[in-house]
């Protein structure tokens, strides 16, 4: 049984949970976001405490077990904060601006590159290389910002591209540390 599954939900105050069959919905002051859970797996909701259990003892509903819990939890924290990832770009004239809620790279590509806010998503730009990406999905948030990254990942030779800050990118030598062997 998972560790993470047998820890209790505390609901805060702000935030409202309404239950419907296997479909657990959740608002707060920054939104509203719902998951169904699967068969395998219950919860009980008695008074601000969300608790889980395995309905069937299979290989499937341990596997699921702390992931409901765990998704149920992220789904809490991101109406009450929110969640955010900051990325930086790294290279000489490499630019990112905002265009209403749109942002524009400019990568060394011979056009400019625009990525679209999706539902739920926000873009807040620092200086002209980083940028925030901003919502209450975990999951959308990570994606949208793995996408970004995408476009162009940092290279391993001078370590130019786009990468989240605090990323370590691991540097190769180049050819001419070999010359000479």
């Amino acid at each position: 049984m998972s560790r993470i599954g047998k820890k209790v939900i505390e609901i805060p105050t702000s935030v409202k949970v309404d239950i419907v069959d296997s479909l657990i919905k959740v608002s707060g002051p920054l939104g509203s976001l719902e998951t169904n859970i699967r068969p395998e797996i219950g919860f009980r909701l008695e008074e601000n405490v969300l608790s889980f259990y395995t309905v069937q003892e299979t290989k499937e509903a341990s596997g699921f077990f702390g992931l409901s819990r765990t998704l149920v939890d992220n789904m809490i924290l991101g109406v009450t904060k929110g969640f955010e990832k900051k990325l930086e770009l790294v290279g000489v004239g490499y630019r990112v601006k905002m265009e209403g809620t749109d942002l524009v790279f400019s990568l060394g590509f011979s056009h400019p590159i625009v990525i679209k806010a999706p539902n739920g998503i926000k873009f807040e730009v620092e200086g002209n290389t980083n940028f925030t990406v901003k919502g209450i999905d975990k999951i959308l948030v990570g994606q949208v910002a793995s996408n970004i990254r995408k476009l162009k990942k940092p290279e391993p030779y001078k370590g130019k591209g786009i990468k989240y800050i605090g990323e370590i990118v691991r540097r190769k030598a180049g050819k001419s540390a070999t010359k000479g062997k």
